[in-house]
């Protein structure tokens, strides 16, 4: 039994109200963070930031996610049980920026912090690392206020390569991965975590020995 013409149409047009929103939440936060760069090159003379890529959930994808979950699929289930409806991935050099980034941002007013999910510190079991935070951030309408969640991860460009991938090797597997190519994927993971980890003593050896560098203080860009 099909839905009827009106109730299609106010769904579309609830659906199209959303979409409006969760795309002035990401294009928010990309410019606060696109600010924050512009900033640290400023005063720096680097850019902590390498790339910044953005998506949109589909409405498949969300109703999925409700399905697997067992809700509604409904706009206003949507839109109160999704969180990551709005995405944002920040791409940077060093692990360092991941954490000073994160905590100049959480600190912006209109900013709250919802969520955090460490998976640096504490890596998923295949060996992913980033860091997810959710954060709401105020979007003003013509009607008023609306206080709309996005999902930020952020990670270094070589866990984004290991990211990417895996995730290119699990699809083209069709997601049946053997154990040993699991163990392997697993170890690649931390010989990148390794390879991370050097790279940021270098550049704080480097750091060191510029006498001309300015040391952004704690917290502060």
């Amino acid at each position: 039994m099909g839905v009827e013409p009106k109730k299609m149409e106010q769904l579309l047009s609830d659906y199209m109200d959303m979409q409006i929103l969760y795309r002035s939440a990401i294009r928010e936060v990309s410019t606060r963070l696109e600010i924050l760069d512009d900033e640290f090159q400023f005063r720096h003379k680097r850019n902590p930031i390498h790339t910044i890529q953005t998506r949109l959930k589909t409405p498949q994808s969300m109703m999925d996610k409700l399905g697997r979950r067992n809700l509604a699929p409904t706009i206003e289930v949507m839109r109160t049980e999704l969180t990551d409806i709005a995405g944002i991935r920040v791409i940077c050099s060093y692990v360092d920026d991941i954490y000073m980034l994160a905590d100049l941002l959480c600190k912006q007013a209109g900013v709250k912090l919802v969520r955090t999910h460490d998976y640096i510190k504490r890596p998923k079991s295949n060996g992913y690392r980033s860091l997810h935070i959710v954060v709401t951030v105020p979007v003003h309408f013509s009607d008023g206020g609306h206080e709309v969640p996005v999902e930020i991860q952020i990670r270094t460009i070589a866990m984004d390569f290991w990211a990417s991938l895996e995730h290119e090797l699990r699809y083209k597997s069709g997601g049946k991965v053997t154990r040993d190519v699991i163990a392997e994927l697993r170890e690649c993971a931390a010989s990148i975590a390794e390879l991370d980890a050097r790279m940021q003593k270098i550049y704080h050896r480097l750091e060191e020995m510029d006498p001309t560098a300015e040391k952004p203080a704690e917290g502060q860009a």
